[in-house]
């Protein structure tokens, strides 16, 4: 008896408006290979900050999914940390910036860019 593969689950979710902020980034990088590498990193005022950036290729290790046409990479170390969170793009009066709601962070700092567990 052959085991069945299972997906492994998205760890995190992108709203309509990170989808469409990204998707606008990407349109202005003109590089059909990019994808969306969400990470933790260690520091920031609480320990723990969110990271973005664009990348090529992605490691083996690596979990990659699609979501509406985004291509998103996370770590192995950052994929515990962001499980069941959630990608926003948000426009306001602080500025522009994509923000993370993450169901784990037991407190956050009042920039939002940083948590602890």
């Amino acid at each position: 008896m052959s085991a069945v593969a299972t997906p492994t689950p998205a760890p995190l979710q992108l709203t309509l408006s990170a989808i469409g902020k990204i998707k606008e980034l990407l349109s202005e990088e003109n590089n059909a290979d990019l994808k969306l590498r969400v990470y933790v990193t260690g520091g920031g005022c609480s320990g723990f900050s969110y990271g973005f950036a664009f990348e090529e290729t992605n490691a083996e290790d690596d979990s990659l999914f699609a979501q509406d046409g985004v291509a998103v990479v996370v770590d192995p170390m950052s994929f515990a940390y962001l499980a069941g969170a959630e990608v926003d793009f948000e426009e306001g009066l602080e500025g522009a910036r994509f923000i993370i709601r993450n169901p784990n962070a037991k407190t956050t700092c009042g920039c939002g860019s940083s948590f602890s567990v």
